[in-house]
């Protein structure tokens, strides 16, 4: 079963090079990709550039990315303007860490896969792994996955915290478009297009919710600054046009 999966990304890479998001028309309520205003594949275009957008992903490199407490990257490959992992080679987080922000993502998982995006992560030993700081845009098979998920670890929710609002996701294969915006404690989740999560992480609300996920234990979320990370959870994933705003 291993060899199908390093053999399905790199086949599927040719494709992806011809998949490029494009920016929202004007009075859009979300940067859902627009077919009549394409842009280059993880470039920026003059509309970006003016309102201080940034790439986090140069499309030819790991440049500004390590493995969790490690020092560079191993088993993430770049290939035809596509950051991807076969599965098995361990979490990245940027090199930066960031506080008040808004962050675009495009993703593809494969049948029954299984990734997230995060932020506020506090990368220290004591904290061995990305998801004991840091909250995360679940990125899952919906439909397929093997295990049964509870609403609040579906795609777009806050996994294992909040339940997204609706669910939106697309089927395996196919690209996926994240777009996260964290200011002062407020955090929105969007999700191709639609808004599908938002918490205030200094409310009673919120707290309460943590104490009764498995994060009730960990320093989840209590600092509001840190990396992004990418997660690999044994599942390829690929990412695309990688993104950042300072706020």
């Amino acid at each position: 079963m291993k060899s199908k999966k390093l053999v399905y990304i790199p086949i599927l890479l040719i494709y992806m090079m011809a998949c490029s998001s494009s920016e929202p028309r004007e009075g859009e309520t979300a940067d859902i990709p627009a077919e009549s205003d394409e842009k280059a594949l993880n470039g920026l275009t003059t509309a970006e550039k003016g309102e201080g957008w940034e790439l986090l992903f140069d499309g030819e490199s790991t440049q500004g990315w390590h493995n969790y407490l490690e020092e560079g990257i191993t088993g993430w490959k770049v290939e035809g303007g596509i950051l991807y992992t076969e599965g098995g080679n361990g979490d990245i987080v940027t090199d930066r860490e960031f506080e008040n922000f808004e962050l675009k993502v495009d993703w593809k998982i494969e049948d029954q896969g299984n990734s997230g995006v995060f932020y506020y992560v506090r990368e220290a030993t004591e904290y061995p792994r990305i998801h004991h700081t840091g909250p995360e845009f679940q990125i899952i098979d919906d439909d397929n996955y093997p295990q049964e998920l509870m609403d609040n670890q579906k795609t777009g929710s806050i996994s294992d915290v909040k339940a997204p609002i609706a669910i939106t996701s697309k089927v395996p294969g196919v690209w996926n478009h994240t777009r996260i915006l964290a200011k002062d404690g407020y955090v929105e989740h969007w999700f191709n297009g639609e808004k599908v999560a938002e918490a205030e992480m200094d409310s009673p609300e919120w707290k309460d919710l943590v104490s009764k996920s498995k994060f009730a234990d960990f320093d989840y979320a209590k600092v509001q600054r840190g990396r992004i990370g990418l997660q690999d959870h044994g599942n390829p994933v690929a990412f695309k046009n990688i993104k950042i705003k300072i706020l």
